[in-house]
């Protein structure tokens, strides 16, 4: 039997996303936000909601740009740092010594030290109670060579990217290994995925 919590956002575990924005004085800023993912994969294009009290709300309006950095385990203290104070009173970048990098493509920086990064033009807002949806149509994905497999992928064991669990506030690493998507469902029965 399942106890009946309510009506909450109780989706475990969500990623950790660094967005960064530049204000209206051209300053860089960066927030940490959790609630956002992938939209669309093609046009590729990812979410992320904020609410309208923080800084990086108005400069994404503003510019109708952002990007996202993923910051590795290592990187857990900054990128909690960047979600406890506010880009109106703290220069985020300055005082943790990380870099701003402008990107070549959105009027957006992006932090230079975090491994993996997204740079996004808004296509569409979307105003959803307390947050507005921003969705970024991603126009480059960044990444350090060094989290690439032979073969060019994405090698998430060594971009370790840190999950954010919301009840009680906690970040988390990723796991092991549990198998290999569209292969371990065979197991089960089927063998066409997505029907």
């Amino acid at each position: 039997m399942k106890k009946s919590l309510g009506a909450k956002t109780l989706l475990y575990p969500t990623p950790v996303l660094v967005v960064g924005t530049y204000d209206e004085n051209g300053r860089a800023n960066a927030m940490t936000a959790a609630w956002g993912g992938v939209a669309s994969s093609r046009p590729p294009c990812v979410s992320v909601s904020l609410r309208a009290a923080t800084a990086s709300h108005g400069a994404i309006m503003a510019r109708r740009a952002f990007t996202i950095s993923i910051p590795g385990e290592s990187d857990a203290a900054a990128a909690d740092f960047f979600g406890i104070v506010s880009g109106r009173d703290h220069d985020k970048f300055a005082e943790s010594g990380l870099t701003p990098v402008r990107s070549d493509l959105v009027d957006a920086p992006y932090v230079g030290e975090f491994p993996l990064v997204l740079e996004c033009r808004v296509v569409e807002v979307h105003e959803l109670g307390l947050h507005t949806q921003f969705i970024g149509e991603v126009l480059d994905a960044k990444i350090d060579e060094s989290m690439l497999t032979g073969d060019g992928h994405v090698d998430v064991e060594r971009l370790r990217p840190i999950l954010f669990a919301m009840n009680p506030g906690t970040y988390y690493g990723i796991g092991e290994l549990v198998g290999k998507a569209y292969t371990i469902g065979k197991e089960v029965g089927g063998s066409t995925p997505g029907e």
